[in-house]
């Protein structure tokens, strides 16, 4: 199984939610965080502050991450999608967000997050962890990603990542 991150920035002044289409590869046309995979000889917040850089251009520190979920998707006959994955929150970055050729970034307002172009099980974590709670979960999937065939989303004190 894959390790992954994915980060969501958040500008706590405005009430806005940094989001960003994804323009190729997996979860193409969706709206998400920005991450992806660990490579080798990378803590997991390196790897995470890397991928923001990569894909959005802004720098974040990775001591700056906060932890906020900690999720397995599994997908039906699909193994090469299954991936664990490190979600953290950023409050704090320099740079303006600018698309690549992966992704599109675009601000949302705290209450009007586009859900209907998301992960179907962003809506059930999401505002959770954005009300700062830690979470574990596990989202079992249906071949094609859209339908969610078995959860399992628990608050938790801490996460150590």
């Amino acid at each position: 199984m894959k390790e992954t991150t994915l980060v969501l920035p958040v500008r706590k002044a405005t009430n806005e939610i940094l989001l960003a289409m994804k323009k190729r590869g997996f979860g193409v046309g969706k709206l998400n965080g920005m991450g992806g995979k660990i490579e080798l000889g990378e803590s997991i917040r390196e790897a995470a502050a890397r991928e923001v850089k990569e894909e959005i251009g802004i720098d974040i520190d990775p001591a700056a991450l906060i932890p906020a979920v900690d999720i397995t998707f599994t997908f039906e006959n699909k193994p090469d999608w299954d991936n664990h994955c490190l979600t953290f929150l950023a409050y704090e970055w320099s740079g303006d967000p600018i698309e690549t050729e992966e992704m599109s970034p675009q601000f949302f307002q705290l209450d009007t997050i586009p859900f209907e172009r998301m992960w179907t099980d962003d809506k059930e974590w999401l505002p959770l962890a954005l009300a700062g709670k830690k979470l574990q979960a596990r989202f079992h999937f249906t071949e094609d990603g859209s339908t969610i065939l078995r959860r399992d989303l628990q608050e938790v004190n801490t996460l150590n990542f």
